[in-house]
């Protein structure tokens, strides 16, 4: 049986009595071709302790335990859960969690050794997982994910580009972030409703906010964010004094608005307002 043949998957999931739900987003990778990318991009070794989530048929999780040195995989469905347990009894270096990731304590999770999350993230669960992901303590050094084409081109966003927003600066402080691959959806079984994309992303060697600072900046970000369609000036002139001279030495323009700023200017910005006297 090979997972990456529609009618073997097809004939395992109907043996099973298993229908994927759309809902959760349960769809089956098919495609050796992406399959083996998704997995080139990881760059794994033998020293490498992986998190997936998702592992549905297992697919991924048997490249993933060829390659790494150490797999954890969160799978929240109980027949899917079962199936991996069987199937991947002699994997000694695979560790299975029945859970959903979201529910998850991921800062615990992660501070086991994992350095690296690979996976093919169910719909449902993905942007909220990378948030959370993105902001332990302990991020991954390398995440390496399908994810729907929309969530990808948010997080990958440049400045001033109609899905640049909040989530983008906050992927972009930590890591280099990449379209990878697209990816059709005849490569999944069943076939979902929207393109897909491998997300690429490599943590940068030094963040471009401290942790001590951090707490700062998302304050800011929440702030300015919330009111995107303002220019920058008129929402920080409310909370800070001297702005627009600060604004004038970092070559922000005070008329521009939160999704034209790029995240290493809001980074500088930041620290900048913090040695400044907020109003009240």
């Amino acid at each position: 049986m090979k997972l990456t043949r529609p009618s073997d998957v097809r004939a395992l999931l109907g043996a099973m009595d298993f229908h994927p739900s759309r809902v959760l987003g349960q769809n089956f990778l098919i495609d050796a071709n992406i399959l083996n990318i998704l997995l080139d991009a990881a760059a794994l070794t033998p020293r490498d302790t992986v998190l997936e989530v998702g592992p549905g048929l297992g697919v991924l999780t048997e490249g993933l335990c060829d390659r790494a040195g150490r797999v954890v995989a969160v799978e929240k469905d109980s027949r899917l859960f079962q199936w991996l347990e069987n199937n991947f009894a002699d994997r000694s270096n695979l560790s299975l969690l029945h859970a959903d990731i979201l529910d998850v304590d991921l800062a615990a999770l992660l501070a086991q050794g994992v350095n690296k999350c690979v996976a093919n993230l169910p719909y449902a669960v993905a942007s909220r997982f990378l948030v959370e992901v993105m902001g332990a303590v302990r991020p991954p050094e390398r995440i390496v994910v399908t994810v729907q084409l929309e969530v990808a081109e948010r997080l990958a966003a440049a400045p001033s580009t109609h899905d640049y927003g909040l989530i983008s600066v906050l992927a972009q402080l930590d890591y280099v972030v990449s379209i990878h691959k697209r990816i059709s959806p005849t490569c999944f079984w069943p076939a979902p409703e929207v393109t897909s994309a491998i997300l690429l992303m490599v943590r940068r060697d030094e963040p471009l906010v401290a942790g001590d600072d951090r707490a700062a900046l998302l304050k800011l970000l929440k702030l300015c964010f919330s009111k995107r369609r303002k220019q920058i000036g008129a929402t920080l002139r409310h909370e800070f004094a001297e702005v627009d001279p600060i604004l004038a030495d970092l070559k922000i323009p005070a008329v521009a608005r939160p999704e034209n700023i790029a995240p290493t200017d809001w980074a500088q910005l930041s620290r900048r307002l913090e040695r400044n006297v907020p109003l009240g």
